[in-house]
């Protein structure tokens, strides 16, 4: 362990910037910019002094609710970007080589900070506080410091009181990380209606013991209507990768558990988590879980350079103009046939009434991509005739594209090659 030093302080930058009160109403991105800064800073200094590092995550955790409290924070982009910070930050301080009296000195300043979080955006370092101790002997020690209040509290809830005391998942992590696991199972029996936050720890209690099932079976049964599935899946999921049922995890689980705000990152959660999975076999998995739209997995196929597959994709079902006109542009030069025919598909969907707020620049622009990509790949011909086919008078917006292409009304239906 490393012992306290008379080394001088670490000047960090994001002290000044995460001063109280520091951002106003409309400061969100700005701060979720300042958090991202700070992040770096610290990693930066980890990478040399893994110490000082700790040192810099614990003052950052402490200055971040006073600085962010008077953030419109409705959307919840901020939110999503302290639960990061904080889900980065624990690991750090918690393998830190301090001794035992520098980290009971962070802990109590982390214990202050939590009740001072207001609003809540460090309250998820109570999930951790067992990783932060660090030790059996150091958790325990809160855990018989946490238990008095907690128990006070399960007796006026036990009475239909309502009570709530906001070290009750500090205590849970702490008796969990000292192997007090028979008492946390006690604690929670005597919780009439106890939220997740706090059942979940009887769930890992007993995967702990090799009972994973009765684990996914415990939180089944206890979880309220409140408690999202999406919640569920991600615990069932990590508790059957730990038990080693990889194949049962991915089948039932890891879609629901691994859902990002693009199919393109979920495609990425799932990979970096299930290695063993070829990204072809993978992306094939993902289409199928989604019946009726494959072109939803037009930009991960294209992102992952499965362009046969990315050209069927684009045409099997409704894809955004833009998108694959963007695609199309990328691609003009080292992928002509694949931008051609994306910038048909483009055109296509545009004649079906697809698209947002399209303009004729952007069937003027299509058209031109899908010329310039054919010549590149020697291919005018099938593009022209399926050109051809797009502005066909059987379609909705056929006659909006010809009037945007400069083309004169069609006299008769044409039939389709």
């Amino acid at each position: 362990m490393v012992k306290a030093t008379g080394a001088p302080a670490t000047p960090w930058a994001f002290r000044a910037r995460f001063r109280r009160t520091a951002f106003g109403w409309k400061g969100s991105n700005l701060a979720i910019e300042r958090i991202h800064d700070a992040l770096a800073e610290i990693r930066a200094v980890a990478r040399q002094d893994p110490a000082a590092a700790a040192e810099g995550a614990v003052l950052f955790l402490e200055k971040l609710s006073p600085a962010l409290n008077q953030i419109d924070s409705s959307s919840g982009a901020l939110g999503n970007a302290t639960y990061s910070a904080v889900k980065e930050l624990v690991p750090l301080i918690g393998s830190a080589p301090v001794d035992t009296a520098v980290r009971k000195k962070w802990l109590d300043r982390l214990f202050e900070a939590i009740q001072e979080d207001d609003p809540p955006y460090i309250e998820h370092l109570g999930d951790h506080w067992g990783d932060l101790c660090a030790t059996p002997e150091l958790a325990l020690s809160w855990a018989d410091q946490l238990l008095p209040t907690l128990r006070s509290v399960l007796r006026e809830r036990m009475r239909g009181t309502y009570a709530f005391f906001s070290g009750t998942t500090l205590c849970y992590s702490a008796l969990f990380k000292a192997g007090q696991h028979d008492e946390l199972l006690k604690l929670l029996a005597l919780d009439p209606h106890p939220i997740w936050q706090y059942m979940v720890w009887g769930a890992r209690v007993l995967a702990a013991r090799g009972q994973v099932d009765e684990a996914i079976a415990y939180v089944r049964d206890r979880a309220g209507s409140t408690t999202s599935p999406v919640t569920i899946a991600r615990f069932v999921e990590e508790a059957l990768l730990k038990a080693g049922r990889r194949a049962e995890a991915f089948d039932q689980y890891a879609l629901l558990a691994n859902q990002a705000n693009s199919n393109l990152s979920t495609f990425r959660a799932l990979a970096k988590k299930y290695p063993e999975l070829a990204p072809d076999k993978l992306l094939a998995h993902l289409i199928d879980s989604t019946p009726g739209e494959p072109g939803k997995w037009f930009a991960t196929a294209k992102t992952l350079k499965l362009f046969d597959r990315a050209t069927q994709l684009a045409w099997a079902s409704p894809c955004d103009p833009k998108t694959l006109m963007r695609a199309a542009r990328d691609h003009l030069v080292k992928q002509p046939g694949f931008a051609m025919q994306t910038a048909l598909a483009a055109l296509h969907w545009m004649s079906i009434g697809h698209g947002y707020e399209l303009t004729g620049l952007d069937a003027h622009e299509a058209h031109r991509l899908a010329i310039e990509a054919a010549g590149n790949a020697k291919q005018t011909e099938l593009a022209q005739a399926t050109i051809e086919q797009v502005l066909a008078p059987d379609r909705p917006l056929s006659a909006w594209l010809r009037q945007s292409l400069g083309r004169p009304a069609a006299a008769s239906k044409l039939t389709r090659a």
